[in-house]
């Protein structure tokens, strides 16, 4: 591996994570519309939910509703799967509070070594974001105080293509300058990141938390002596 001149970062499961899960959310939000729910069964409706869901477009260019119709109807899966009927929850104003729910502080958190990591990075390399998100991404780099440390968050519903679809990179790519050879893509994901980074020609460094973290990166990016 050569030493990269851009680094690309996934977000979720890379930088920033759920540490209470996505179950929780799901329940406490129902809870302040009058239904009890269980956020481990909350938590394997969205998981199933989540695989059945369709592709979303390829567009290569903005989504027109930010990817929120998309996110509206995985919510009316999960609440399918549990039978919760209109009677029970409004089903839009459940939906409203909980696609907000996700951009309040506290909800997500960094990794640990997150902030120490980028912090050696700077001034030695680039570093930009990869992440199939929306614009919500924004908002939670922002609040977590590391949204200045990215030179372009490239956001899958803003540039109409999700990893791994080569598009997301080669317009990544395009907006850093670089080559892909120039570029390494770090993120958790076999598929999205691993394969997809690679077949668009990144290095690719494979994080694989428990066994890894973003530590590791760092003698692979940084010259002795730098």
């Amino acid at each position: 591996m050569s030493f990269p001149r851009v680094i690309f970062f996934d977000a979720a499961g890379t930088l920033i994570r759920l540490p209470r899960g996505v179950g929780h959310h799901y329940r406490e939000v129902a809870a302040r519309h009058g239904c009890a729910l269980d956020a481990d069964t909350l938590t394997a409706a969205f998981r199933t939910a989540w695989k059945s869901m369709p592709a979303r477009a390829t567009t290569r260019e903005p989504r027109p509703d930010d990817d929120r119709g998309w996110w509206k109807a995985l919510v009316h899966r999960v609440l399918d799967s549990l039978a919760i009927d209109s009677w029970q929850m409004d089903r839009e104003a459940y939906f409203a509070e909980l696609y907000a729910e996700f951009t309040k502080p506290g909800v997500w958190e960094l990794f640990p070594e997150v902030e120490a990591v980028l912090s050696t990075l700077a001034g030695c390399c680039e570093v930009s974001v990869i992440s199939n998100f929306d614009g919500r991404l924004r908002t939670i780099l922002n609040g977590l105080g590391i949204a200045h440390r990215f030179r372009h968050l490239v956001i899958s519903s803003e540039v109409g293509a999700d990893k791994p679809d080569p598009h997301i990179f080669e317009r990544a790519l395009a907006l850093a300058g670089c080559t892909a050879a120039e570029a390494l893509h770090v993120g958790d994901d076999a598929r999205c990141d691993w394969a997809g980074a690679e077949a668009a020609g990144l290095q690719v460094f494979r994080l694989d938390r428990p066994h890894n973290d973003l530590r590791a990166l760092l003698p692979l990016t940084i010259p002795s002596g730098s």
